[in-house]
């Protein structure tokens, strides 16, 4: 027995999904606006993994360009049958639930039989179901199974409820259409009124499906239903319902969206989603990706082992105690970035180089700001550690007004504090630039010797500061700090889904930046 931790995925890492093939475990997480899409993760033990790829790499594949915030890429299932790996998931294009206008995205899959080249995975097949939160089943028959949810037909009279179900079809995975007429399986009234998040399996002489309910915000559980005949049911609910009950004291909240799965010793576990609230406030690292042990009851119920709280330890058999490395360093030396690079969007044009000035990570900054809903030139990664510190080195000598390059954290195209080099507005002189979410700019002018700045952004208990240094400077000039309060407020449209990411930018207002940004590393630590 050892002792692990959670959560096994740190930062946004939201709607977890695992299969294990062999000895090896692969887990895919929502992507949703940013590209590559659905990352693979990989593991031997169940608590360290590794990131290997990408199942949406191609425009041909995941097309998303100005979604509002909380759209693109939910909630993938990943799913291994005779010698090929699927992976389901849908793309949502227009997401605003404050007006309770939403576009119900047709699901898709996409497979390969070589998980650990992304370049395998096919182009999409399209179902002919619109929702979200695609699952598939394969019965013992070879007949596949597709559940996904969207809002019932009939609503649920005299409560303000989302009517969210879950709904489930045969289907043609040749064609991707239905072969059946499409049947609600499993609504809730809990909460919101969401039944998503679907997951269906087969133990011994039950199916049994699982589901995410209450809304993913802090009602947010899990349910599990069980039949004797078919995906179809009919279905009897469990009698530990929820399974787990974390609640507002709790280190551990909004808890949800398993998947299950056993492995070679017979254990079984489920991932999950799951955030940890530092100081009341929301966290920084949005949705997580959480390990915990299940077991079965005698009478073939799935429950979790110990308390009915989802926990940030566990001690458990056959998993290996797992450091998370706060260091991290990319000298941009290769002819490929590294792994974890993200873009806002898919991206249109190939706007960088490693080959240009070797060593850099070139970029030509496009028309678009960080504030636009299109895909500006910025390259991001996921925050992982609460406290840390995300450094670059940028050479830029900008010739207009217009164009601008730096260093952000980035929580939306709303919600970002970045520092950059640019001319200056007022005098016309090269400056830094302070922009935060909320309060006023700051500007700081360069000497005209300086040539390369170091840019930091410090991560901090309860804020974000924003500073640099010039050629040849030891101290660090701190020129803005933003609450992370302020940072993670909610947006005006869409939902925030995802989590704090840092990065490097280069735009133009309207137009492009022709004056290279050139930058020589990036590091946490």
């Amino acid at each position: 027995m050892a002792i692990y931790e959670n959560p096994i995925l740190r930062g946004f890492h939201p709607d977890p999904s695992v299969v294990r093939v062999g000895s090896d475990f692969f887990v895919v997480t929502s992507s949703f606006e940013f590209f590559p899409g659905v990352p693979i993760y990989h593991s031997t033990d169940l608590t360290s993994w590794r990131l290997i790829g990408h199942a949406l790499t191609r425009k041909s594949q995941l097309d998303i360009r100005t979604p509002e915030v909380g759209g693109g890429v939910w909630a993938p299932t990943i799913r291994w049958h005779d010698g090929v790996f699927y992976v389901t998931t849908a793309c949502f294009d227009r997401y605003r639930p404050q007006a309770d206008d939403r576009v119900w995205p047709r699901g898709f899959y996409v497979k390969t039989t070589d998980i650990w080249n992304s370049s395998s995975w096919s182009d999409p097949i399209y179902f002919d179901v619109a929702g979200f939160d695609q699952d598939l089943f394969w019965d013992d028959d070879g007949t596949a199974y597709l559940s996904s949810t969207h809002r019932k037909a009939e609503r649920t009279p005299d409560m303000r409820l989302k009517d969210f179900a879950v709904h489930c079809c045969s289907i043609d995975l040749t064609t991707g259409r239905s072969t059946s007429e499409l049947r609600l399986i499993r609504e809730s009234l809990q909460g919101s009124g969401v039944a998503e998040g679907s997951h269906i399996i087969k133990r011994a002489n039950f199916y049994y499906l699982l589901t995410a309910e209450g809304g993913t915000e802090g009602g947010h559980s899990e349910y599990v239903s069980r039949s004797a005949v078919g995906p179809f049911g009919p279905w009897e609910l469990g009698p530990c319902n929820p399974l787990w009950s974390n609640g507002p004291g709790d280190q551990v909240q909004n808890a949800g969206h398993a998947d299950l799965v056993e492995d070679e010793n017979g254990n079984w576990w489920a991932v999950l989603l799951a955030v940890r609230p530092r100081n009341g406030q929301a966290s920084v690292f949005g949705r997580e990706t959480f390990l915990v042990p299940m077991t079965w009851t005698d009478d073939d119920w799935p429950v979790i082992r110990g308390e009915r709280k989802i926990m940030l330890q566990y001690e458990a058999p056959g998993v290996s105690v797992h450091q998370h490395p706060k260091q991290w360093h990319d000298d941009f030396c290769g002819t490929h970035l590294q792994l974890g690079w993200y873009r806002k969007n898919t991206p249109v044009t190939e706007d960088y180089s490693l080959t240009e000035r070797p060593g850099q990570l070139r970029l030509h900054g496009g028309p678009y700001t960080l504030s636009s809903p299109a895909c500006p030139t910025v390259f991001l990664r996921k925050q992982q550690h609460e406290i840390m510190t995300w450094e670059t080195k940028l050479s830029f000598r900008p010739a207009s007004k217009d164009v601008e390059a730096g260093a952000v954290v980035y929580w939306n195209n709303f919600n970002y504090s970045s520092i950059g080099v640019r001319i200056s507005d007022s005098t016309g002189d090269r400056v830094i630039r302070y922009q935060p979410t909320l309060g006023d700019l700051i500007e700081v002018q360069l000497a005209e010797e300086v040539d390369d700045v170091v840019l930091l952004i410090e991560s901090m208990d309860e804020a974000y500061r924003l500073g640099f240094r010039g050629t040849g400077e030891v101290g660090v000039r701190w020129v803005g700090r933003q609450d992370k309060r302020t940072m993670t407020s909610d947006p005006s449209v869409g939902a925030a889904f995802t989590g704090m990411l840092f990065g490097l930018y280069a735009f133009g207002r309207n137009k492009p930046c022709l004056q290279p940004a050139d930058f020589d590393y990036a590091r946490i630590y």
